[in-house]
């Protein structure tokens, strides 16, 4: 297998599960699912830059991943806490809830 046909594998691959991800965020109602395809996402994105600086040997798609991975983990901070504040307020994490919200 030469260099290109393991990137076009690689992005194939890094689509496929992105859309996986796209896919749970449109067709879940629980806020936990929406932000693990979130996640799978971010993950998603984060292995193209690997296989795209892979494919130029260089270390930027490494570096991109680490910065993916930062922001991945504040996103999961934020969105649990909001998580929380809003099963508190309302006893469900139905997505359905959210839009019926006064505010």
């Amino acid at each position: 297998m030469n260099d290109a046909e393991a990137l076009n594998y690689g992005m194939a691959l890094a689509g496929l599960i992105f859309a996986i991800g796209l896919t749970g965020v449109l067709m879940r109602r629980n806020l936990i699912f929406i932000l693990l395809s979130m996640e799978i996402m971010l993950n998603a994105t984060g292995f193209a830059f690997i296989v795209a600086g892979a494919k130029w040997a260089s270390a930027d798609g490494q570096v991109m991943f680490i910065l993916i991975l930062a922001v991945a983990a504040a996103e999961v901070a934020i969105g649990l806490a909001l998580l929380l504040r809003f099963h508190g307020m309302h006893k469900t994490l139905d997505t359905g809830r959210a839009a019926q919200m006064k505010g």
